[in-house]
């Protein structure tokens, strides 16, 4: 398991302490909590029932009709 060192002035650390034991962890598990859940790889729910949303918005192959297809590209 990896350590890390933060620096914090003293409002931050106050705020931070006050926090953790709000939600009844440790720092540094609130900490990891707080960094799990702000760099996830999935796109929250609030996005994904954004999908469809704008009905006037043209679909992937409509889209793709007017890119012009692909460059020609230089041998290697």
């Amino acid at each position: 398991m990896g350590q890390v060192t933060i620096y914090l002035d003293d409002e931050n650390e106050k705020r931070l302490r006050t926090a953790a034991k709000a939600s009844g962890m440790p720092v540094s598990r609130w900490i990891a909590h707080l960094i799990q859940k702000q760099s996830h790889t999935v796109w929250p729910e609030s996005v994904c029932e954004l999908a469809g949303a704008w009905q006037d918005f043209p679909d992937a192959e409509t889209l793709r009709e007017t890119e012009g297809g692909n460059p020609v590209r230089e041998a290697l």
